[in-house]
């Protein structure tokens, strides 16, 4: 990925601070914005505490972990790092991805949540999810069958192209892979992981997709959307 790849968003501004080290270099894992039975019984509170507690918590040791090898890397966020491989040592680089992505998606995915969700987008961004997939259900079904049809673990994202129409795209990445080295905003996302459904669902991943709209932030997902336009600054670079 080249740095110029990526014109800075005001939303990515955002996302970099959320991704911020303290003080001593070290990153921390931040508390759910939410109770962990908040979003029964679409996503169970056993699920909520393993997923949080123990998954994004082993991303954040883990990076901290790698982190230990390169001091000079302590103290960048770790959007930075996810975004700037190529100046991480490669004995640690494999490492600081997955880790630093899961921390960071992990950490989109949480606000991308809220019991108070559900329903449909309003406003700017409904207008472009009915201009670019031609209606908010084809969107839905587009997104579900993406997220359905992903094999293994990754994640399906809406994200927003840093193109000069800016459409909006719905795309899947393996592993911890952020759309953002791609040049593509992040607005939404879903994670498939079975980690994140496999407790409630078992195997039957459809059935975890279907039950999650009813608890996506919508009032996240579009300020995510009015956020998504060029900045002063740009995370991809020192």
């Amino acid at each position: 990925m080249k740095p110029d790849m990526i014109k800075s968003a005001v939303i990515i501004e955002a996302d970099d601070l959320a991704t911020q080290p303290d003080a001593t270099g070290k990153h921390v894992l931040a508390p759910l914005p939410y109770a962990q039975e908040a979003l029964e019984p679409h996503i169970d509170a056993r699920t909520m505490l393993l997923h949080h507690d123990k998954h994004h918590a082993s991303y954040v040791e883990k990076l901290n972990a790698a982190l230990e090898k390169s001091p000079d890397l302590r103290h960048k966020s770790a959007l930075w790092l996810l975004l700037n491989l190529a100046k991480v040592p490669e004995e640690i680089r494999t490492t600081v991805k997955n880790n630093a992505g899961g921390h960071v998606n992990h950490g989109l995915y949480w606000r991308a949540m809220s019991p108070a969700g559900g329903g449909a987008p309003t406003g700017r961004l409904a207008d472009a999810i009915k201009h670019d997939f031609g209606s908010f259900d084809l969107f839905k079904t587009k997104f579900d069958y993406a997220a359905a049809a992903f094999f293994g673990s990754g994640w399906v994202w809406l994200v927003k192209a840093q193109s000069e129409d800016g459409r909006l795209e719905i795309v899947t990445t393996p592993g911890h892979d952020h759309p953002l080295a791609e040049g593509r905003v992040p607005l939404l996302l879903n994670d498939v992981w079975e980690h994140a459904y496999y407790l409630k669902h078992e195997n039957r991943r459809a059935d975890y997709l279907k039950g999650w709209w009813a608890v996506v932030n919508w009032q996240v997902a579009a300020t995510r959307y009015a956020g998504a336009v060029p900045a002063t600054k740009s995370v991809a670079v020192a």
